[in-house]
């Protein structure tokens, strides 16, 4: 689950991690009204969408009146900015932050993420920051420093000390950069984060380390530690079929092809939309039914995949282990009734009571395509998606 920048520095400061004043806002005058509250003669208007790289695509503007503030707010609310996460079509912007203005000498970069190779929390920071970290790992990647955390003895003064060095910091501020990044640390394993970035951290004119931008994923299997962070979701922000598939405890994501997908397992999943490639079709989601596939669920998740514009044919991908290819069967059967289905369907099954599983398509007289193994599924599917 992601939330927003003034969200996230909400949580921040719970932990230590200082940030600039802001106040979020709704509308305009609630941006206007915020700018007053926090005084000063500059402020700056943030757009709040759930990605990165908003400064580029305009959604980030400084302003140096009132006036300013209200026009700025007046032509950011509403508008639907596009970044390079974002994709072509945008994301409406529907909250906005405002914010004081920095004094900033020096921009930096620290993150923290699960590295699976060692089975620990890892601190990345770069004196490159307000940059893409991607570009910087791939162009430079020397100036990424990386620190894995015992997580017996936590983030130790040595290590955050090396690092603050490492990107810049300079001495006066390494005991501001030492408390920053343990304070990060505590907040990313306290909340179970599996991102936590800050771009910019930034270096002020009087040598103080502030986060300048906040960024904060949650582990979605952890939320129910963690109702007040739940209470932060924006379902705006969040595709309406994937909303509505974490309803029905489906593992959806929605993506940009003509042929759905239905499996179970997620690592078949994965495998299932790589074939299809191989074949030359496109997949138009990732669908992970788990090990419970009811009829219920079944109905739902077709129901999901045909909300999808251009939708030419579903291809059901099915290994019979827990899931007892006969139920799968009955589930599809029911489920393609239910929701009568007008797209090609391919099945192909296989494990457990499989033979069974085939004699009940079979026996449904529906026009659904068996496939002997995954290669003839994905040829099949690709083909009846090109009629």
């Amino acid at each position: 689950m992601k939330i927003h920048e003034y969200q996230g520095k909400e949580i921040f400061r719970k932990y230590g991690v200082p940030t600039p004043r802001g106040v979020p806002a709704f509308s305009v005058e609630e941006a206007l009204e915020a700018a007053k509250k926090l005084g000063g003669r500059v402020w700056v208007v943030k757009a709040q969408i759930h990605a990165g790289g908003r400064g580029k695509g305009g959604g980030v503007k400084v302003a140096k009146s009132l006036e300013e503030v209200r026009e700025l707010a007046s032509s950011i609310l509403g508008m639907r900015l596009k970044t390079h996460q974002t994709g072509a079509e945008g994301q409406t912007v529907r909250r906005l932050l405002i914010e004081e203005g920095a004094d900033i000498k020096k921009e930096l970069y620290v993150g923290m993420v699960v590295d699976r190779g060692s089975q620990r929390a890892v601190l990345m920071a770069s004196s490159e920051g307000g940059m893409d970290i991607e570009e910087v790992a791939a162009k430079s990647p020397e100036k990424i420093h990386k620190v894995a955390i015992d997580p017996v003895q936590g983030l130790g003064d040595a290590d955050a000390d090396e690092i603050s060095a490492s990107i810049g910091i300079p001495q006066a501020a390494l005991a501001q950069g030492r408390t920053l990044f343990k304070a990060l640390y505590k907040c990313f394993v306290e909340t179970d984060a599996s991102l936590a970035e800050i771009n910019p951290l930034i270096l002020t004119g009087r040598d103080e380390v502030i986060a300048l931008d906040a960024k904060l994923n949650f582990d979605d299997n952890a939320l129910f530690r963690h109702p007040d962070i739940l209470a932060m979701r924006d379902l705006d922000e969040e595709n309406p079929a994937e909303v509505e598939a974490s309803k029905h405890d489906l593992n959806y994501i929605q993506l940009d092809g003509d042929i759905g997908c239905l499996v179970n397992g997620a690592g078949l999943a994965m495998a299932t939309m790589d074939i299809i490639k191989v074949y030359g079709g496109n997949p138009a989601n990732f669908l992970d039914v788990g090990g419970g596939a009811t009829t219920d669920k079944v109905t739902e998740a077709f129901k999901i995949m045909l909300r999808t514009p251009g939708l030419k044919a579903i291809l059901v991908n099915i290994f019979g282990g827990i899931m007892r290819c006969d139920v799968i069967a009955e589930a599809l059967v029911a489920a393609s009734k239910a929701v009568s289905l007008k797209v090609p369907l391919v099945v192909r099954l296989e494990g457990t009571n499989v033979e069974l599983g085939k004699q009940i398509l079979a026996d449904s007289k529906l026009p659904i395509i068996s496939a002997k193994n995954m290669a003839d599924a994905a040829q099949k599917v690709v083909e009846a998606a090109r009629k």
